[in-house]
């Protein structure tokens, strides 16, 4: 509920309102903390800054993990969305990504209803203008409306708005999002500290009218039907699906823009911050890709009841008459209406390097950092680590073994490792290529990877664990059938045959059969004689994993040998205050990042950007040899 008067202590306080924001804050009550979240304006919680969609390329997984570890973005994906894709199916399952798009209003409206009505959780519309910290523990928060508030922890999900500024042009402005303050004095707070600040930027696309396209010029994009809800708790999507549209820039369009290129705030210097790469600005497409003529750009409205349309692929700051013009020169775009024009934001962030594995930051004990804070860029991040930082704090506050996610475990543990071993000097994007272990951690088995750590952090329900334990028997039992059951050609060959394989001479298992590259579990069904069995594949979702861990059998079973052996690493500790000036033979560089990031084992020593395979090895020897002496001392 929002209040005016917020108690004088909290366990958890949650700074910012948006995708990091509601999953901390909601996880740190769920667990029976007394949460308050900060908020500047509480109609402003789950507003969407930029595309109203969720999901997409390795997004997808990060949502389907979230709500496997009992998050809330998945559940408000799917109570609002107006499409849904299922990304890559043409490739391996290790790719395909689910992603919605979502009325935007209708997205927010139901995140404030799921932050305000839930009990134990206050909201407090204010802003954070100084942090009380006591021996390098934070003790409090003083706020611009002058509350004094206690606290066990705080997770600070500041987003674009730590002196956010806008770019539109030649002209800018305070802000960390269209028609929103930006947040002063945090910043200096944190530097005041001892933090290292620096400086990113992102973008969002003018908005157009629906009426004014021309749609008879454009690719429909349909949604899929049946659609795949993100929520394992959703029976199914039962919304009125609504069509996307594609078009193309063309050469005369980027003539257009290049006009615009001697104003334009990216390319002039005035812009400081680093944009992300692999989401560039239109500009930036048509400078480094000239040889390309032409760019997708898909039309996405914005809900049932507005004619906005987010104009997906062409994220601007270029002055607001070349991006009308430039507009203007796409086909089905002719006579369009600008109603809003695109700009870059400029924000502070905090090199990860600062943050351990919990994201709990090493200066400032029971201070946690999530989403753009951290250089991250996009909802479906910000959303997972607001997700982890509010439950260890909650883990810190009841004094219990905090959560870290390995990369083995989930894209959640791969996010997390990269950013903090890696660090950021450009916004961090999710990538399946990020993931060395893709095919364990697909998106369709979330739940069996992590809804059990959910049930032990009081996230998930006993009844849904008791629905996947009942779940993976029946998987479990379907696999056992078909390993056993015998073939013969005559009755497989017909099958073979239509499907374009090599006929059997001798009997053979349903398993191997499946496991060709044509056959699907579904084809099989007929060949079935158990009831019970062919009721099983029945189900979609049984289907699926029967399927993907029989046809990819050998390559899980490798994956997982990998994990085993690279788990010592894991588990060879490095001391926390390891003074690594006294290995001369660590390269220079190598010396730096291990103490800068000072990892808590070999393992994560060896994936630190700028330490190489040569510093590890010398580090390892080394800690053997010590731990060695110190045993024979004993």
């Amino acid at each position: 509920m929002i209040v005016n008067r917020p108690n004088k202590y909290y366990d958890v306080i949650v700074v910012g309102g948006g995708h990091a924001g509601i999953e901390a804050s909601l996880a740190a009550s769920r667990m029976s903390c007394s949460t308050l979240l900060i908020s500047l304006k509480s109609n402003a919680i789950g507003r969407m800054s930029c595309n109203p969609a969720i999901g997409g390329s390795a997004k997808g997984h990060l949502v389907r993990e979230i709500d496997a570890l009992g998050g809330e973005m998945g559940k408000i994906a799917d109570t609002t969305g107006i499409q849904f894709k299922m990304l890559n199916k043409s490739k391996g399952p290790a790719v395909w990504s689910p992603r919605s798009q979502n009325d935007r209003d209708w997205y927010s409206n139901d995140a404030q209803r799921r932050v305000l009505n839930h009990s134990n959780l206050d909201v407090l519309e204010d802003s954070v203008a100084e942090l009380v910290v006591e021996k390098n523990t934070l003790s409090g928060i003083r706020t611009f409306l002058n509350h004094e508030i206690s606290c066990s922890t705080m997770v600070l999900c500041a987003g674009t708005f730590l002196n956010g500024l806008m770019h539109t042009g030649e002209k800018n402005r305070s802000g960390g999002r269209f028609g929103e303050a930006p947040a002063r004095g945090v910043t200096e707070s944190l530097l005041s500290l001892g933090f290292t600040s620096g400086r990113l930027k992102t973008g969002t696309p003018p908005r157009i009218d629906l009426t004014s396209i021309d749609l008879s010029k454009t690719e429909i994009q349909n949604s899929d039907d049946p659609p795949i809800p993100f929520s394992y708790q959703t029976e199914r999507i039962t919304n009125r699906l609504i069509p996307m549209y594609l078009t193309y820039t063309n050469s005369t369009t980027h003539k257009i823009l290049e006009k615009g290129f001697d104003r334009s705030p990216m390319f002039t210097g005035r812009i400081k911050g680093v944009g992300p790469r692999y989401c560039p600005s239109v500009e930036d497409k048509i400078f480094r890709f000239a040889e390309r003529d032409r760019h997708q750009i898909f039309l996405e409205p914005e809900g049932y009841n507005t004619n906005v349309v987010y104009v997906n692929g062409f994220s601007t700051s270029l002055p607001e008459e070349i991006q009308y013009e430039g507009l203007r020169s796409i086909a089905g775009l002719v006579n369009v209406k600008m109603l809003r024009a695109g700009y870059a934001v400029e924000y502070d962030f905090f090199p990860p390097h600062q943050l351990h594995h919990t994201l709990e930051t090493k200066i400032i004990t029971g201070l946690f950092f999530a989403g753009q804070i951290n250089g991250t860029s996009g909802y479906e991040e910000a959303a997972g680590q607001g997700l982890l930082a509010g439950i260890n704090a909650a883990l810190r506050v009841q004094k219990r073994k905090p959560l870290i996610l390995q990369r083995s475990d989930a894209y959640l543990g791969v996010m997390v490792d990269d950013l903090i071993n890696k660090s950021t000097d450009e916004p961090y994007r999710m990538f399946t290529s990020r993931a060395e272990y893709r095919l364990l951690l697909r998106q369709d088995n979330a739940d069996r990877r992590l809804m059990r750590m959910g049930n032990e952090i009081g996230l998930i329900s006993k009844d849904l664990v008791e629905r996947l334990d009942e779940k993976e028997r029946q998987v479990e039992e379907t696999i056992t059938y078909l390993n056993s059951k015998i073939i013969s050609p005559i009755d497989v060959n017909p099958l073979l045959e239509k499907k374009n394989e090599t006929k059997i001479t001798e009997h053979d298992t349903l398993s191997k059969i499946i496991r060709r590259s044509n056959v699907t579990a579904t084809d099989v069904v007929e060949l079935i004689t158990d009831e019970n069995i062919k009721a099983l594949l029945s189900q979609p979702e049984i289907n699926q994993q029967v399927e993907i861990d029989m046809k990819y059998e050998g390559y899980i079973r490798r994956q997982n040998e990998q994990i085993n052996r690279f788990a010592k690493f894991e588990e060879h500790l490095i001391p926390e205050h390891f003074d690594y000036t006294k290995i001369s033979s660590l390269s220079v560089e190598g010396k730096e990042k291990l103490h800068r990031v000072r990892p808590r084992s070999i393992g994560q020593a060896s994936r630190i950007s700028g330490v190489t395979n040569s510093d590890v090895s010398v580090l390892s020897i080394f800690i053997k040899q010590m731990e060695s002496h110190a045993s024979h001392n004993i």
